[in-house]
């Protein structure tokens, strides 16, 4: 991803712009930025009135999922062996809203939901192996 323009080059490209009455294209190509640069910039400082960057990355859409946060904690405490799917399911049927199973992952995982095996889940192996036989077995050589 880009770097964001130094606040001072943003500066002087508005002020050149807007003071001094250049075109949104000579003000970029006295500046080198490209055209749709300045053309953004200028869109950004009329609609709100500030010259720095806005934030780049990071997580932007969680939040459509976080609002059915307390909703899918509910369902796993109810149902202790429901899926993603299941609660995926659940959520088109009940909202209208359609999430990937690893949307609702990344939910659960927020929210320190995880999914461990444990003692209780040991026993519901295949029957007749016992606890010994995934040992490797060596010959003496």
């Amino acid at each position: 991803m880009a770097k964001a323009l130094s606040n001072d080059l943003r500066v002087r490209l508005i002020g050149a712009i807007e003071i001094q009455g250049m075109s949104c294209h000579a003000a970029a190509e006295r500046f080198g930025v490209a055209p749709s640069t300045a053309v953004k910039l200028m869109q950004h400082w009329r609609a709100t009135g500030v010259a720095e960057p806005r934030p780049q990355g990071g997580d932007r859409r969680s939040e459509r999922i976080e609002i059915y946060a307390s909703e899918i904690l509910s369902l796993i405490i109810d149902t202790r062996d429901i899926t993603l799917a299941e609660i995926a399911s659940h959520l088109f049927k009940t909202h209208g809203e359609r999430f990937a199973p690893s949307t609702i992952w990344r939910c659960l995982d927020r929210h320190g939901q995880t999914f461990k095996k444990n003692s209780a889940r040991e026993r519901a192996g295949a029957s007749g192996r016992s606890r010994s036989a995934g040992r490797v077995a060596r010959r003496a050589a």
